[in-house]
């Protein structure tokens, strides 16, 4: 496969015609799959260090575009560790199931490829569990916070996520996951397709544009209603009429800090709008006082935000 046009796909940058070349490229064999993935990790080691905020300085960009050498060093060996990884584990004599994780830091977002082609995207402060390779007769992964999965289709081997309250359980869809270990939430919103949600004596099944959603200690059927929240994807938080006080839980977890809200009147506030997660949380505090009166203190020792 030519790197260029391999670089070009992973950019988004490449005609109907060449992104079907690559998808059968990719699909003819795990070690196309492999070489995949470790040029897109390349591309994202090079793309994190130039993601800049466009509120920043001209100066600031021109000191970015100006990298020594040995950045780029870095970089391309990366790229060769990954190769040279891949290449062991696909020739290597016995290949035993290994599994991965991949933990996404407070602030973040990753987005992901699994060996039989799906697609997963992982929010803030996330941990997605899988094997290696698919072998039995399901697609087990393990979740713990929110992902968007666009699942393979292959109905002779169903797609399960598991998570630490329910399993969902789909042959090949679109659907997003809310199931924080920490946090008492947990959502399953259907975009596309069909899926079967069950544990603790639940079995359910969702329609496109439904979600099952834990309410009071028992799992009800609703409506999707507004999609914004899925957009988290491409980097943005959205509030469609949410309160001050969930509006807190959502931020302390997006960016991983504490949130302790002194002046009480204001949690009843609701609000709707979005915002980009690059900006930072004081960002989002800056935007909110427009229409509320408060202030804050950030106490960068104990990774603390105090509003009054």
């Amino acid at each position: 496969m030519n790197t260029d046009l391999l670089q070009r796909y992973i950019a988004g940058d490449v005609t109907e015609a060449e992104r079907k070349q690559v998808l059968e490229w990719i699909e003819e064999s795990p070690e196309h799959l492999q070489a995949y993935r470790a040029q897109r990790r390349l591309y994202d080691i090079a793309l994190w260090r130039t993601d800049i905020s466009l509120d920043e300085p001209a100066h600031a960009k021109r000191i970015l575009w100006k990298k020594p050498l040995r950045e780029l060093l870095k970089i391309a060996a990366v790229f060769a560790l990954v190769f040279v990884w891949s290449y062991y584990w696909w020739n290597r004599p016995e290949k035993s199931e290994a599994v991965q994780s991949v933990y996404v830091p407070a602030g973040q977002r990753a987005e992901l490829m699994l060996a039989d082609g799906t697609k997963v995207w992982l929010n803030s402060q996330s941990r997605l569990t899988f094997p290696a390779a698919f072998g039995g007769e399901t697609r087990d992964v393990q979740l713990d916070g929110e992902g968007y999965f666009a699942v393979k289709a292959d109905e002779e081997h169903p797609f399960i996520v598991k998570t630490g309250r329910y399993d969902v359980r789909v042959l090949g869809t679109e659907f997003n996951v809310i199931a924080y270990a920490s946090d008492s939430v947990w959502r399953a919103a259907l975009l596309k397709g069909k899926v079967e949600i069950t544990g603790q004596s639940v079995d359910m099944r969702l329609e496109p544009d439904m979600q099952a959603c834990l309410d009071g200690g028992t799992l009800v059927k609703k409506p999707i209603g507004n999609k914004d929240h899925f957009r988290w994807r491409e980097g943005l938080i959205c509030f469609n009429d949410i309160s001050l006080e969930d509006m807190m839980k959502k931020l302390e977890l997006y960016y991983g800090v504490k949130i302790v809200v002194k002046n009480r009147h204001i949690l009843r506030n609701h609000y709707t709008g979005k915002f980009r997660t690059r900006d930072g949380i004081e960002h989002v505090l800056r935007v909110l006082r427009l229409n509320s009166r408060f202030t804050y203190t950030k106490d960068d020792e104990t990774n603390t935000i105090t509003i009054n």
